[in-house]
């Protein structure tokens, strides 16, 4: 396995920002395998004839082809895509395989890592570069190269489907849950802090990594249903109505406990570079807002910033409101308008 270890340098010496993934995996040399493969613990199983014919400069690039999978999570996507979908068998098994392999295999060769003989690529089914194994599944059938492609098998890591020459969760030298989130933090940090050193898919793929996708709407909505409805929010004692304990006491007037409901002021972002579409999803959000507070529009009011901020509107309907930007984008001014 010395000329495996080898071809690990290369692939740390030309992917250095991968060099803690690949230095995570474990080695475990066994037959049964077809060529080199990983399982969801981060062991990598090789085949010593796969080695012994393969030279180093492409076994470099196995090296990152396989932590690829794993810094992809493609075991869990493809786990979770079988389930959703109720594709178990072997074939299903291939399809997700050849799909995870288009989502990586179109940038990860150059560079130092040659393209080796018989990579799957996307244009192989004219199919466009840099989408998600969930979109390749989506959008193409593979049936045309299943029969091309059988021995293509990257183990569990690759698909989420067990194989059985891997250890299992319960086998030695596997990486733990926190361990393996730990190493991708790593190399996500590391792509983040040299991103010029990584192709566009790695410096995306740092982004989303730990900050995937949030369900704005539903966080929005929840976030003013909790601040207008909390306990003790726009409570305090007026004297526009007595308190009923002012009975007793004889010539003194005590201060009853009101609830005001709150005011809502939501600062519109009218800049240049905003589309029409995206001013049109704002004020949609601006109604929601007006519901959640009880319907007292005369509560909401809007402010349209781009580089300085417009005058507070109230709202009456939101889709008669005039929205007015168009310049740069400063929105330090709107937040200061809306706090007075």
């Amino acid at each position: 396995m010395e000329k495996l270890l080898a071809a690990r340098l290369h692939a740390v010496k030309v992917r250095p920002y991968l060099a803690s993934a690949l230095f995570a995996l474990h080695v475990v040399e066994d037959r049964s395998v077809p060529t080199m493969a990983v399982d969801a613990h981060w062991r990598c199983y090789a085949s010593p004839g796969f080695v012994a014919r393969t030279p180093v400069e492409e076994l470099a690039g196995v090296w990152v082809h396989e932590v690829s999978h794993l810094l992809r999570d493609h075991h869990g996507r493809g786990e979770r895509y079988a389930r959703e979908h109720g594709e178990h068998g072997p074939g299903e098994r291939l399809r997700r395989n050849i799909a995870a392999d288009f989502e990586i295999n179109d940038d990860i060769y150059g560079d130092g890592l040659p393209l080796p003989a018989g990579a799957v690529l996307p244009s192989l089914l004219r199919l466009p570069s840099g989408l998600l194994m969930e979109e390749y599944l989506r959008t193409a059938s593979m049936s045309g190269l299943a029969a091309d492609l059988a021995w293509l098998d990257c183990g569990s890591g690759a698909d989420g489907q067990v194989r059985p020459w891997e250890r299992g969760p319960d086998g030695a030298h596997g990486l733990s849950r926190q361990q393996r989130d730990a190493v991708r933090f790593r190399v996500a940090e590391g792509i983040k802090g040299r991103p010029g050193d990584a192709p566009q898919g790695w410096r995306r793929w740092a982004d989303e990594a730990f900050h995937p996708p949030q369900p704005w709407r539903q966080l929005l909505g929840a976030a003013v249903r909790s601040a207008a409805g909390a306990p003790g929010v726009g409570e305090d004692h007026s004297y526009r109505r007595p308190s009923r304990r002012s009975a007793g006491i004889p010539g003194v007037l005590l201060p009853s406990l009101r609830r005001t409901p709150p005011r809502v002021c939501v600062v519109i972002d009218t800049s240049g570079s905003v589309s029409d579409a995206e001013l049109g999803s704002a004020l949609l959000e601006v109604a929601a807002i007006s519901r959640a507070v009880g319907g007292r529009r005369d509560l909401v009011s809007v402010i349209s910033c781009d580089a300085a901020a417009g005058v507070a509107v109230p709202l009456c309907r939101a889709e008669n409101i005039a929205l007015v930007g168009g310049g740069g984008t400063d929105l330090r001014s709107g937040f200061a308008r809306a706090l007075r």
